[in-house]
């Protein structure tokens, strides 16, 4: 059970949600991170041949070991466990600074109640917020063509959001959504087996997706996106001002799509038997 590091007496509580898998040491870390809160719920990937298990079990309120079919499954079946007001999702490769920290409380406990005050429409009461993301990509920090633009929605009620989608799973909401400030960190993609690692897992949930949905290859995609890709995040969204490493990630981004394609392609030939 996780020790806490202040007084958990605020009236809205908050869980937060992790899925797992093969992330031993990087559990433990993500999980130091939000010692804040008031119970951590872990969803453990059953194929995950470490000791993320028995990490998740050692700090973690509530853990369950499940079968993996989907992100959005995993996400909601951490979702179901969870008893706080409030949910906090964060991934095994990312962190929560204190900084963050103190917002989220701020927004959720008494102190402002997750209202604010609109100019237009005057009160609004938020029921999810939307969270920066700030990350380290083979080692380096990005400032361009990583993840800086994302605002996903990480922190919503629990009686008003679910995981909807198969790999970029999103949280589905009703009522307004507003922005945090504080961004979370995001240690990703440490060097490069791990890229060819991640690209590999996507890349087949992706063409398999798009396989089920009834989309039919196209080769004309096959030839332009993963040139389109390069170039929108190398020279639109200034990627070669991320030096060496954002070349590379541009790069790999671009070979990552075609990837997809072409497994789409086979999976097509094959009738989705591949």
């Amino acid at each position: 059970m996780i020790e806490p590091e202040e007084p958990k007496t605020n009236r809205v509580k908050i869980s937060v949600l992790i899925i797992a898998k093969n992330a031993g040491m990087l559990l433990r870390e993500c999980v130091q991170s939000v010692r804040w809160a008031h119970e951590v719920v872990v969803i453990v990937d059953d194929s995950s041949d470490d000791d993320t298990e028995a990490v998740a079990r050692e700090i973690a309120d509530r853990i369950v070991v499940r079968k993996f079919d989907d992100f959005a499954s995993q996400r909601n079946a951490a979702l179901e466990l969870a008893s706080g007001d409030w949910v906090f999702a964060i991934d095994c490769d990312e962190r929560a600074t204190a900084e963050l920290a103190a917002e989220i409380r701020s927004v959720t406990t008494g102190d402002h109640s997750s209202v604010t005050q609109d100019h237009t429409n005057g009160i609004v009461n938020y029921n999810g917020y939307r969270i920066p993301i700030q990350s380290v990509i083979l080692g380096r920090g990005f400032g361009y063509s990583g993840t800086q633009c994302d605002l996903p929605l990480r922190l919503f009620r629990r009686d008003q959001g679910r995981w909807t989608g198969k790999v970029h799973e999103t949280v589905a909401i009703e009522g307004p959504i507003g922005t945090l400030k504080n961004a979370i960190r995001h240690q990703t993609i440490p060097d490069m087996r791990t890229f060819l690692d991640k690209l590999n897992h996507y890349t087949t949930l992706e063409a398999k997706a798009r396989f089920a949905a009834g989309h039919r290859p196209s080769g004309i995609e096959l030839a332009l996106r993963p040139v389109w890709t390069f170039l929108k995040l190398y020279l639109l969204k200034q990627g070669f001002r991320d030096g060496t490493e954002g070349f590379v990630f541009c790069a790999m981004s671009g070979v990552s799509v075609a990837a997809r394609h072409w497994k789409h392609r086979e999976l097509a030939r094959s009738g989705g038997s591949t």
